[in-house]
């Protein structure tokens, strides 16, 4: 038995826990001292990061941005799980010279709104994640009626089931 005892009194003893503190805070002053160099531009990308502001009157013009309240809508949904209706406002996000072509054609996009979330499946509606596609869904068939290119974005002001 003393053999083995010899053996492990002449084993090598294992580092503290010093070289992998210095390791942690050394990469933490690395990863702060990137953040302030990237922020302060001195690395890569200032010139793709930085937007400047519109100088031109053209730019400043497409920079404006023109909404088109769409009237709200209250859907029946099947009586089960004790929700009736589902409440719902959005505003579409339209390319300032098309902003009265979209106003007049409004009736075919509640139609088309109120159509689409008619058919949609009450579990679906009940989901909070599949909100985004739902928006996705309705702004592609927005931007089918309205026509190529008139129609940026729909947001969504209201979204409730009762």
């Amino acid at each position: 038995m003393t053999a083995d005892a010899d053996v492990a009194d002449n084993a090598p003893k294992k580092g503290g826990k010093l070289p992998l503190i210095i390791g942690l805070v050394l990469a933490i002053v690395g990863g702060a001292g990137g953040f302030l160099a990237v922020q302060a531009g001195l690395l890569g990308g200032s010139e793709s990061t930085a937007k400047e502001a519109p100088t031109d009157t053209k730019d400043a013009a497409a920079a404006t941005v023109y909404f088109v309240a769409i009237d709200p809508l209250v859907i029946s949904l099947p009586s089960s799980g004790g929700r009736d209706h589902l409440r719902f406002a959005a505003q579409l996000e339209v390319v300032p010279a098309y902003v009265a072509e979209v106003e007049a054609i409004k009736p075919r996009v509640v139609d088309v709104l109120n159509g689409y979330l008619r058919s949609v499946d009450l579990a679906e509606l009940e989901d909070p994640a599949a909100l985004i596609r739902l928006r996705a869904q309705m702004l592609r068939r927005v931007q089918v009626v309205t026509g190529e290119g008139r129609v940026n974005d729909l947001l969504i002001m209201e979204f409730v089931l009762s």
